[in-house]
């Protein structure tokens, strides 16, 4: 082989054995944003006697994934305070508002034409205010912090948008006062089911 064709097949071997490592690399720091429907069906479990439930309702959420890695994401859960109607026995005896912003670390897997699978775990922290119960007889604890567990897929429509199935399950509870004396704790520990679109950028 003459010399003039000696670096321009090594430039193309050198090319063609870092397309995959270029192509990772493409995808880490890829971002997706996504807009959900999501139904919250609470667990409801009480251990106060006082036979509490809350309403299940459909809410909003705004979450942003970021890639780590062509596999690993972390994503941020957001949406704004939700009001929840609280029942003893069947009858309602007040509302309260919550703030549950997630975080999870999410493993994508890829190679699958058109569906990319994930599962995520992760840590959320819920905010509880404007408790009116019972008009201030009874309280809730303000805070909750607990774990999250996920599973998802993303369906590529072509342009970086995508449809967006996911479920997830959360650990959420408070302590329930009355009188200020401590009565047991309330589980929301809600089921999230989710249908939204997104966008890769």
């Amino acid at each position: 082989m003459s010399r003039r064709w000696i670096a321009p097949a090594a430039l193309a071997t050198a090319l063609v054995a870092a397309a995959p490592f270029a192509q990772a690399q493409a995808e880490q720091g890829n971002f997706i944003v996504r807009v959900r429907a999501v139904h919250l069906d609470s667990a409801n479990k009480d251990s106060t006697g006082l036979g509490l439930t809350i309403n299940n309702k459909t809410i909003p959420e705004l979450d942003i994934s970021y890639f780590l890695t062509p596999n690993l994401a972390a994503e941020l859960i957001l949406t704004y305070p939700q009001k929840q109607r609280v029942y003893s026995n069947g009858t309602q005896i007040g509302t309260f508002k919550h703030l549950p912003p997630t975080l999870t670390l999410q493993y994508h897997f890829t190679g699958i034409n058109g569906f990319r699978p994930y599962v995520g775990a992760g840590i959320n922290y819920t905010n509880i205010s404007d408790v009116d119960i019972l008009g201030g007889v009874a309280g809730l604890k303000h805070n909750s912090v607990g774990l999250a567990a996920q599973i998802g897929a993303d369906i590529p429509l072509g342009g970086g948008w995508l449809i967006n199935l996911d479920a997830k399950k959360v650990q959420i509870n408070t302590k329930v006062y009355v009188n200020g004396a401590d009565q047991g704790k309330f589980k929301v520990d809600p089921t999230l089911l989710s249908v939204g679109v997104g966008y890769r950028f």
